[in-house]
């Protein structure tokens, strides 16, 4: 098969990584990629969200299947424009997308389809909005904006003046643009948070394991939030009985509410729970891989992925076993310093080779945040590498990841010294 990756990221190139891999597989190509993508797959100059050329190219290059990594090119309608030229594509169209799109609108359907999620009330006006406030008493509230704002667009606020000044950036100062033309205003939920994703063919489900990841810039979780800074699978904290509840409570209803309002949702559905015993809650839902899990969960799979994602574009899951490796893995994200905020680029980087040999098999370094200039990969990004490793036991997976880690150098290098710390 001819297979199309759409975008340039670390979950990018852990798919690339592992579609590789697959007996069925006759070329890959990625649009735009990155270097380190470039080891196992073509890349190809075309920006993720330039719906008409990558739609033009896939056609004439006869591709059999696109896979589609980030979301704004789901949310433009990349899906919607490959199948109408009859091309095979692993993501939602634009009507699934605006699950992850518009929380509005995911919010209001969690409610109608009976999903359990924090209260919440939605408000496009600033004074209404504040007034509401005063329903939280002092507390920790969380506020959202609606639409997509790169993973900055959810704020939780300690207390009501945290909570009015974000109201006032989203709605009046314009932070995030017009993704904060309306804003949603929730209850602050308490545990642990968990990423679960199932892969959809519009009828059926096919669960992967779980995975947490650490969104804090800082150790012990402090700081402001980023895309991610390391992930690691399975969640101690996910048991067999909330798998269960997780199918019976999440998936399955939003499946059928999908079906209901006639969206044929064929993908990943991406859900972000807040678990506290054995209870759960859906924070987002999500119509893509995540980033950082995606690095933490593709290696413990012992099946093609391949025709998997191949079935799921068809509508028509087969009932083959999923296999999965019991061994857990760990990613540490290793930024540029700064990062969330301003960071410097083009530094060198040394070491890679060096940290994934050094793993006897068992460690991979996606890259996300590169380039190339003048044949030496450089920084590039705020988030610049995903150094993976995996093992029989959480604890050397970790140790693994960090020795592989110290391995590589470049300029302002930045990571978490931490990942894992709530499983250990």
């Amino acid at each position: 098969m001819r297979v199309l990756i759409v975008g340039s990221g670390g979950r990018e190139h852990a798919l690339a990584w592992k579609l590789a891999g697959s007996p069925q597989l006759e070329k890959l190509f990625c649009a735009p990629g990155n270097p380190g993508i470039a080891r196992v797959a073509e890349n190809i100059a075309i920006e993720a969200e330039d719906l008409k050329c990558l739609t033009d190219w896939a056609v004439r290059e006869k591709i059999d299947l696109v896979v589609v990594g980030p979301e704004m090119p789901l949310v433009l309608g990349l899906a919607d424009s490959l199948r109408a030229k009859g091309i095979k594509v692993f993501g939602p169209g634009k009507d699934g997308a605006l699950l992850e799109g518009s929380k509005v609108w995911a919010k209001r359907n969690m409610k109608k389809w009976g999903i359990p999620t924090a209260e919440f009330a939605v408000f496009d006006n600033f004074s209404e909005a504040r007034h509401h406030l005063s329903r939280f008493y002092g507390g920790p509230v969380v506020i959202k904006a609606d639409g997509l704002a790169a993973g900055k667009g959810v704020i939780v606020a300690s207390g009501p003046a945290e909570a009015e000044q974000a109201l006032y950036d989203i709605l009046i100062g314009r932070a995030f643009g017009p993704a904060g033309d309306r804003v949603i205003i929730e209850q602050c939920l308490s545990g642990e948070e968990v990423s679960v994703l199932a892969l959809c063919d519009g009828k059926e489900l096919v669960m992967l394991p779980s995975a947490q990841d650490h969104k804090a810039i800082g150790e012990n979780d402090r700081g402001p939030n980023t895309g991610g800074m390391g992930a690691y699978s399975p969640a101690p904290i996910y048991s067999e009985a909330l798998a269960l509840k997780t199918r019976q409570d999440v998936f399955l209803p939003l499946l059928n509410g999908l079906r209901e309002a006639k969206i044929d949702f064929r993908g990943v559905i991406y859900a972000g729970l807040m678990v506290s015993a054995e209870q759960l809650n859906v924070l987002e839902f999500n119509v893509r891989f995540g980033d950082p899990e995606t690095q933490a969960i593709l290696p413990r799979l012992k099946s093609d992925l391949l025709p998997l994602l191949v079935a799921a574009a068809a509508g028509d899951f087969n009932q083959s076993a999923v296999e999965w490796l019991a061994d857990p893995a760990v990613c540490v994200v290793m930024a540029s310093m700064g990062y969330p905020g301003p960071y410097e680029k083009g530094f060198a980087i040394s070491g890679i080779a060096e940290a994934e040999a050094a793993g006897g098999g068992s460690v991979a370094v996606f890259q996300a945040g590169t380039a190339l200039t003048n044949n030496q990969v450089v920084t590039a990004g705020g988030r610049v590498l995903g150094v993976t490793a995996w093992d029989k036991e959480l604890p050397g997976a970790v140790a693994k990841a960090y020795q592989a880690v110290e391995a590589i150098k470049y300029e302002g290098a930045y990571y978490r010294r931490d990942i894992a710390y709530r499983a250990l």
